[in-house]
């Protein structure tokens, strides 16, 4: 059974904010799919999770390159932008099943590009817009994810 979690975010600093509550219910690695249009805050909600493990640069859309990795102290990062990839196979080329592990989180947009050549998500989280705001909607997919979004919830009550 899936569980879900949802909320609507007032602004951009409001959808860091939430990317950095999901990094806290994150006690291990993650595949986290990341659903929207262009433009509805996919990578401004990765910038709150990354922020949130200590990185304290930039957090860029990896749309030409394909992956950002976050090296950081405690969490390896790596944020996936498949928007413009030509051939699914061309993540086999540049070995992405190397990113994939339990210790690392990857924040994949547009994971439908990617067909069979990526890991099966624990959670997905679709972000759209509602009125002004942003609504973002988190569906657990494996028992990993349930534990996730468990522990998001119970953050949202407290």
């Amino acid at each position: 059974m899936s569980k879900e979690f949802s909320c609507l975010l007032e602004d951009e600093q409001a959808t860091v904010a939430m990317g950095g509550v999901l990094a806290q219910s994150i006690t291990q690695g993650a595949v986290i799919y990341l659903y929207g249009d262009l433009g509805a805050g996919k990578t401004t909600f990765t910038r709150g999770v990354v922020q949130k493990f200590g990185h304290k640069g930039k957090v860029k859309s990896p749309t030409y390159t394909l992956v950002e990795p976050y090296e950081l102290d405690e969490q390896s990062i790596y944020h996936f932008d498949l928007y413009r990839l030509a051939d699914p196979e061309e993540l086999e080329f540049m070995g992405i099943r190397d990113y994939f592990n339990e210790d690392s989180i990857c924040m994949i947009e547009w994971p439908e590009k990617g067909a069979d050549f990526l890991a099966a998500a624990d959670l997905e989280l679709t972000l759209e817009y509602v009125a002004q705001k942003r609504k973002v909607s988190i569906m657990s997919k494996t028992l990993k994810g349930e534990e996730i979004v468990d522990r998001l919830s119970n953050k949202d009550n407290a």
